[in-house]
């Protein structure tokens, strides 16, 4: 019997609160070898060339808590194509299938998932607090303003009971 394939996207950001694609399961999800950062400089969607934005990326080391969809087999391409279309504006990230723990399942999948390309333009690294204030308070693209997202992403991951400490740090300092 041959087993049927499965086709599972992982999401860290707003890929958690906005898939913007048809799923048939979604569940909490471990990605082990990368975690969640804003280090990446928008110049589309939270930003302009300009003035950038901030936005998060899927960086090298520890691990990160996000959502895993899984994608019907015959609406995968459609999926991938518009996953290829939102996230590789400027190819900041590179598509990679990874496994993630399926926390309530307990399942190991592989899952699409968009880590940030630290060789890229757009790659900002590790930046001081007061450098990821200026870029979050100025930051305003074509989906809206950097510190919404930051705020946007913070309620969805409160709500799936994943506490970021250091997104915390940084949204009570851009409240203060």
């Amino acid at each position: 019997m041959t087993q049927k394939h499965e086709y599972w996207v992982f999401g860290y950001g707003s890929l958690m609160w906005r898939p913007g694609f048809e799923h048939v399961a979604s569940e909490p999800a471990l990605i082990r070898g990368y975690h969640r950062r804003l280090c990446v400089y928008s110049y589309v969607h939270r930003g302009t060339p300009d003035s950038p934005g901030l936005v998060l990326g899927l960086d090298r080391g520890g691990s990160c808590h996000g959502m895993a969809y899984r994608v019907d087999a015959i609406r995968w391409p459609a999926t991938l194509a518009y996953l290829r279309e939102r996230e590789q504006v400027t190819s900041v990230y590179l598509e990679a299938r990874k496994t993630v723990q399926l926390r309530q399942s307990q399942r190991r999948v592989e899952a699409i998932a968009f880590l940030v390309d630290r060789g890229h333009r757009q790659y900002a690294g590790r930046l001081d607090t007061a450098r990821l204030l200026d870029l979050l308070r100025r930051g305003e693209g074509i989906s809206g303003r950097s510190a919404d997202y930051l705020f946007s992403t913070l309620s969805h991951l409160r709500a799936m009971n994943i506490h970021d400490a250091s997104l915390e740090h940084v949204a009570k300092e851009l409240a203060a």
